[in-house]
């Protein structure tokens, strides 16, 4: 004992707690029960906990119920998910719990941290917490290792689950197993076979999304056009961001395709999820289910999308390294200086009180001749005028097209084939000539038909492949008449239909021309689409 003072008297601690309260004064207790999963079996267990819970605290006279309190179908791994545990530790943070039971450190928390912080916040305030199956009481001196021990073992096992899920997902990845979110994807639907169902409305929005974008209009333009024709998301609002459109042009299921493991959760604690840069392997399933748009369409929009990111900043004025596609004016992406090849500009100008469009070398605009010698100024409405009279001519030239075209169609058709067909034909004849040749011999008693009947079977069975072989050939060579019909009927159209332009458009002209350089003042060289070149005079 140690000594102390004559006049001083040692008074022995009282932790006021809820295992010292005044023998009368009955415990407020609370349960607390959790399942992991919305299962038949486990919602069981669910109701069997809340039975169990209740006929336990009623049976001791020192307890009053303070209230159960059940999460189901909820991840133990983090708290701020589960309501009932959080309204649990509130009631206990306003003093009307005196006491927590539960039935493992498992059914508590999976997480060690969470386990022991909640732990020490109750003790702080006096209030004990019971675990069952461990037979451990929180307000005992040596519990805290234990509970960091168990703890550690039911996050453990939580850590081994996750990595169960995972590995029974890649299986399903790898045996072409697709998980298919409906409700965040637009024009498809669970089908009666279980399998995607296109949905034709929403399909039709997915497809004008697409063709717009190729048409040279940017993503808030196309969300802008959507919102005003009322069309639906996936998920019934008639409100578009470019965020909804960059999706749905990113998404390989419209192609009908499906890529797996774009995302992965980093770990089962934190539940963060990360976007796949190849820490994780990929699972392509080509040819899935049925596609909304055809796979040169897709194709097409995924270059597009990638010419226009890694645009490059072509000003010394932009602060980024990146430049910004505009859809605004289809010769911001066209029009290239022909002397230092950088891209041209829209400008206004002010002359006289009179406002007009001009075009200007961006290189000259900023720098003025010391990079660029050699760039003219141009007038919209007269490089438009230009550029419109150069289209014209190139669709003049139809009917040599057509002819060309047609000249072409003729030639595949005859062609495919015939030079094989005329090949079996004459070693069929050969074959025939070979065979009676020995049977001449046979019949002049020059050879025994005995030891010629392996030299007949090798005769038999190639004139059998020929014969096969001829009428492949001839039945590829058959058009159907559908196909001749569309045929003529796109000469027809090539022929007849009148493709002058009478206004420039920048769609039209964004899908005709690849580039257009600036010559000089009065030059312009137009390079189409297919690689052919027309010149341009500005008057």
């Amino acid at each position: 004992m140690m000594n102390t003072a004559p006049n001083v008297t040692i008074i022995p601690a009282k932790i006021q707690t809820a295992e010292n309260r005044d023998k009368y004064h009955q415990l407020r207790v609370a349960a607390y029960c959790r399942v992991s999963t919305e299962q038949e079996e486990q919602q069981n267990s669910y109701q069997v906990q809340i039975a169990y819970y209740a006929d336990l605290i009623n049976r001791k006279k020192e307890w009053t119920l303070a209230g159960i309190f059940a999460d189901e179908g909820i991840s133990g791994t983090q708290t701020k998910k589960r309501t009932e545990f959080n309204r649990m530790i509130r009631m206990c943070r306003n003093k009307k719990i005196d006491l927590v039971i539960t039935k493992s450190i498992s059914r508590f928390a999976r997480n060690t941290v969470d386990c022991l912080e909640y732990v020490r916040q109750l003790k702080d305030l006096g209030i004990g917490v019971i675990f069952e199956k461990e037979n451990i009481n929180t307000l005992t001196m040596t519990s805290e290792f234990m509970i960091a021990l168990y703890g550690s073992f039911a996050q453990a096992e939580s850590e081994s689950i996750s990595k169960n899920v995972s590995w029974g997902k890649e299986k399903a990845y790898r045996n072409g197993k697709v998980p298919f979110q409906y409700k965040h994807l637009l024009g498809y639907k669970k089908g009666a076979d279980g399998k995607p169902e296109i949905v034709p409305d929403e399909a039709e929005t997915v497809r004008v999304i697409y063709d717009l974008f190729l048409d040279g209009f940017s993503m808030t333009d196309i969300a802008n056009k959507l919102t005003l024709s009322g069309r639906k998301t996936a998920h019934g609002n008639t409100e578009w961001h470019r965020e909804i459109v960059r999706s749905i042009l990113r998404n390989e299921k419209y192609a009908g395709d499906a890529l797996m493991q774009k995302t992965f959760t980093v770990d089962c604690i934190t539940h963060k999820v990360m976007k796949n840069n190849g820490e994780r392997p990929m699972y392509l399933v080509t040819d899935h289910h049925s596609p909304i748009v055809d796979r040169d369409t897709f194709n097409r929009v995924q270059q597009e999308l990638a010419r226009r990111n890694s645009k490059r900043k072509i000003s010394d004025k932009t602060i980024t390294e990146q430049g910004k596609y505009s859809s605004k004016y289809a010769l911001s992406e066209l029009l290239i200086c022909g002397s230092c090849g950088t891209p041209y500009r829209r400008q206004i100008w002010n002359s006289n009180g009179n406002r007009y469009a001009v075009w200007r070398c961006i290189s000259r605009l900023e720098h003025g001749k010391r990079y660029c010698t050699n760039s003219p100024t141009l007038k919209e409405t007269v490089l438009e005028k230009a550029i419109l009279n150069a289209v014209n001519e190139y669709f003049s030239c139809r009917d040599e097209i057509a002819e060309i075209l047609k000249a072409n169609i003729g030639s595949v058709l005859e062609y495919q084939g015939q030079d094989e067909i005329i090949s079996i034909e004459n070693r069929l004849k050969e074959i025939d000539r070979s065979r009676n040749d020995l049977i001449g011999l046979i019949a002049s008693g020059g050879c025994d038909e005995d030891k010629l009947d392996g030299e007949f079977a090798k005769l038999y069975q190639e004139e059998q492949s020929l014969k096969e072989q001829k009428e492949d050939l001839k039945e590829k060579m058959r058009l159907s008449a559908d196909t001749q019909e569309k045929i003529d009927s796109a000469m027809d159209m090539i022929k007849n239909e009148s493709l002058k332009l009478e206004f420039f458009d920048n769609v039209i002209i964004r899908k005709l021309v690849e580039c257009i350089k600036v010559i000089s003042k009065t030059e312009l060289l137009i390079i189409f689409k297919g690689g052919i070149e027309v010149q341009a005079e500005m008057k």
